[in-house]
């Protein structure tokens, strides 16, 4: 693992109420992908993918940096942690998909494919990889048996740039570049559902609350009924949203936006709630964290930024943030 870097609060305030994030520095690229650790009994992690080829493990409280995986030669756009936060999931522009060791650094699993592999998301059962990959094809890696050949499913059109495991662990969310999301079955690798979009969706997630999938494409941002996957609801928002996510509580949504925002959304009538600036570059990225006090983003601009979710709360490192006029202090 290589040298670490430390967050740091965003800007002096020029009012006691306004929001500034921890600023989480240490990439030299963009920020395609970020998630956060479930609450285990050493904290929260934050695991970012970035264009520089360096994923990074983070504290998810505070942002400080805990290490970075070596070894991809070239940009990582997927990262993923498993359920304990003892294994990263990683997905690169090598044409590999790696399992490291969260602890050690280590790389522990390589996995080959034959172009570029856009998006590597664990099992719940933490036993089984997905990978999606431009050559249009799912993989499923046992990770009990990394030597034996993957499960492939294929069919779809275009190449995939996300694809992630519904809580059940059976079934799959997938979407490419083809305005389309596709069910899949892990079972018996059946397509079951295909969902129709008015542009490519750039990012899935599975909320927190367990309830819902989120998607973003073009401005509009739809939620799902994550057991029978149909639609539930759709806002149409002012921007080109890259990335949306709903908070644990499922009360707010918050979106990254092409135009260097974060926009947070009331989730019952999708009102606006917040505009959040900072970010100098388009926003790839946005997750809450498990408890919702917080969510980061991650931009084109290299960074990542820790936003308190709601009121301003002079807690931890946010403490100096909430007093007027005062200067940032280092974490």
């Amino acid at each position: 693992m290589s040298t670490p870097t430390s967050s740091s609060l965003g800007a002096s305030l020029g009012s006691s109420s306004r929001k500034i994030p921890l600023i989480c520095s240490g990439h030299s690229r963009p920020v395609p992908e970020i998630a956060f650790s479930k609450i285990t009994p050493d904290g929260t992690f934050l695991v970012s993918a970035c264009l520089d080829g360096k994923p990074m493990l983070r504290n998810g409280d505070t942002g400080d940096w805990i290490g970075t995986f070596i070894g991809h030669k070239g940009a990582v756009w997927s990262a993923h942690v498993n359920s304990n936060a003892t294994r990263v999931a990683t997905a690169s522009a090598d044409y590999t998909a790696r399992i490291w060791n969260a602890i050690s650094g280590e790389e522990l699993h390589l996995f080959n494919h034959g172009k570029i592999v856009k998006s590597a998301h664990f099992n719940p059962d933490d036993h089984r990889v997905l990978t999606g990959s431009l050559d249009k094809i799912l993989r499923i890696y046992d990770l009990n048996k990394p030597d034996a050949e993957p499960t492939k499913l294929e069919g779809h059109a275009q190449p995939i740039k996300t694809a992630i495991w519904a809580s059940d662990g059976n079934m799959i969310i997938a979407a490419g570049q083809d305005n389309a999301i596709k069910i899949w079955d892990a079972r018996d690798g059946s397509c079951v559902k295909t969902h129709t979009t008015k542009s490519p969706i750039s990012n899935v997630e599975i909320s927190l609350d367990k309830k819902h999938i989120t998607t973003s494409s073009g401005k509009e941002v739809i939620f799902w009924d994550a057991q029978s996957f149909e639609m539930v609801k759709s806002f149409t928002v002012g921007v080109e949203a890259n990335s949306a996510a709903l908070s644990p509580d499922a009360s707010t949504f918050v979106v990254g936006c092409i135009d260097h925002w974060v926009r947070v959304y009331d989730f019952t009538n999708g009102k606006e709630l917040e505009v959040l600036k900072g970010h100098h570059g388009p926003v790839h990225c946005v997750r809450y964290a498990p408890d919702g006090s917080t969510f980061a983003s991650g931009s084109e601009d290299g960074t990542i930024r820790l936003w308190q979710n709601g009121d301003v709360k002079a807690q931890g490192l946010w403490h100096e943030a909430t007093k007027e006029h005062d200067t940032p202090t280092k974490a």
